[in-house]
């Protein structure tokens, strides 16, 4: 199969070119002369690429591409550190470069460097996948007459980038000789996309192999962990941190951070954060981000005093976890000044999910009124999380007609969305509005709107078992269902259910 053909971004030889990029071409050498004035004289390849190097370096492509053409013009021949430089340089900037990315591969061609230089085959095939064009990567990766590991890693991270999971682990099985860069391409793949599990398993088949894994693969997996909630191998995984050279590691140490949090552990968050040798803005967020949504709000706020006596400037996540602390510890009138200072003092531009936090301060605090004032005043639309946390609160104390008014925002937000209107239906029932909760279901009967059933998991032994509600399937189904009617035997016995428990079964 032949490669597709590919407009050319220079002619065979100096000083004409042809216009195949619009206003980056110089129609002449008189012309060239007259800009030249106004450039440094360079001479040679050398010289050329770092000038167009630094443009790349700074996302100025136009700019990188025009001192190509007139590199060209001048008579000095591009080589592949050149066309390295210009493809890499396309490959971070997929939105802007399609064309030009394809153009430069045209010549590449031409002068066969695709093909017989690794080094430039191996920059098409990043550029490809990461314009999402990976079906092009793979024919450039066929064509290749050279391969070495790197060429192999990012077809495999090519295919990782684009979802195509069957294809990257094709190709990872055909690697003559997998590094840990191989395997790291591997497990992060699957994590990046949300398969937590298939990133452990492959970790494993790591592990199995011999193949030390590096802190980039360690950060992929505790991020795995943190994502699955599996403390059982978080805590074994924090010990086999503890006996490599990368156990000092700051993006290791946020990690940890962030998994022990996310798990609820706070102590051993806390204790990671605070052995740390050295800190950054990331560790000093996570541990506030991490006691505030767990509820410990003096903590994090002690913590977000300890960060800017420590010289640490709070940016826009900062405030997010100070503002979540305040909300959950009720501290209505601190959470204002926060806001205040984070605009006046921090100049930070708040985002929605400061806005959320303000929503949810005040619909805590029961001041719902309040909290409908800043979803009208807001300059950003509400999201389905903060129309959810005053829907929570109006259900809380039975506030029916503020939930009613907020209709009009829910469906116009997400009109298919079944949460908010499961919520506004338990809003009704919970006041015994029967005809209201009725209207409601129907509502989403007829825009075919389905409840997505709960999932709950747990951790036994290393394995994480997930239980979906009213599903049965489970391969200790019957065991799990049979310790529930013996724990509703014991309940009745004791008098302390007097309900039908038919709801325990149907979430169990």
């Amino acid at each position: 199969m032949a490669l597709p053909a590919f407009n050319v971004i220079a002619g065979d030889s100096p000083p004409s070119a042809p216009p195949s990029i619009p206003q980056l071409h110089y129609r002449n050498a008189a012309t060239y002369r007259h800009l030249s004035k106004f450039h440094i004289a360079l001479d040679s390849t050398a010289s050329w690429t770092s000038l167009i190097a630094n443009h790349c370096k700074n996302g100025r492509l136009i700019e990188a591409v025009s001192e190509f053409t007139r590199m060209r013009i001048s008579g000095v021949e591009p080589n592949h550190v050149t066309f390295v430089t210009l493809l890499s340089g396309c490959a971070h900037y997929p939105g802007q470069a399609l064309s030009l990315g394809s153009a430069l591969h045209g010549y590449a061609r031409k002068l066969g460097l695709d093909t017989q230089n690794v080094k430039v085959g191996t920059a098409v095939i990043d550029m490809y996948s990461k314009f999402g064009l990976v079906g092009l990567a793979r024919l450039s990766f066929d064509h290749m007459g050279v391969k070495n590991k790197v060429t192999w890693n990012t077809m495999v991270d090519g295919y990782m980038r684009n979802g195509d999971f069957k294809n990257a682990v094709k190709v990872f099985d055909e690697i003559p000789e997998r590094d840990v860069i191989s395997w790291t391409a591997l497990v992060g793949g699957f994590v990046k996309n949300g398969l937590f599990e298939e990133g452990l398993v492959w970790f494993r088949e790591m592990q199995l192999s011999g193949v030390e894994p590096d802190y980039v693969t360690m950060i992929s997996v505790l991020s795995a962990c943190a994502n699955l909630g599996t403390l059982g191998i978080s805590l074994w995984l924090h010990r086999f941190i503890l006996r490599r050279e990368f156990k000092d590691n700051i993006r290791v140490n946020n990690s940890l951070i962030d998994m022990y949090c996310r798990c609820g552990c706070i102590e051993l968050a806390c204790q990671v954060f605070d052995r740390m040798t050295e800190r950054s803005l990331v560790s000093c967020n996570s541990i506030i981000v991490g006691l505030a949504v767990n509820g410990h709000a003096v903590d994090a706020l002690q913590y977000f005093d300890l960060m800017q006596n420590e010289g640490f400037q709070p940016d826009a996540v900062t405030f997010t976890g100070v503002l979540t602390a305040c909300s959950h510890a009720g501290l209505v009138k601190k959470g204002l000044k926060y806001f205040k200072a984070m605009k006046r003092v921090h100049r930070i531009t708040p985002r929605i999910e400061h806005y959320g936090c303000i929503v949810d301060l005040y619909s805590r605090a029961g001041r719902l009124e309040d909290a409908l004032g800043i979803i009208k005043n807001m300059p950003v639309k509400p999201n389905e999380v903060i129309l959810g946390s005053i829907l929570a609160a109006c259900r809380n104390l039975s506030d029916v007609r503020l939930a009613e008014r907020l209709m009009h925002y829910i469906y116009e937000l997400d009109p298919d969305g079944d949460s908010n209107h499961v919520l506004l239906s338990n809003i009704y029932a919970a006041v015994g509005s029967w005809r209201g909760a009725s209207t409601v279901r129907k509502k989403m009967k007829a825009l075919g709107i389905q409840k997505r059933p709960g999932i709950s998991s747990i951790e036994i032994d290393g394995v994480l078992n997930e239980f979906v509600a009213g599903d049965r399937s489970h391969i200790h189904a019957e065991q799990v269902y049979a310790m529930l009617e013996h724990l509703s035997g014991e309940l009745r016995v004791s008098d302390y259910v007097e309900d039908d428990l038919s709801e325990l079964y149907e979430c169990g």
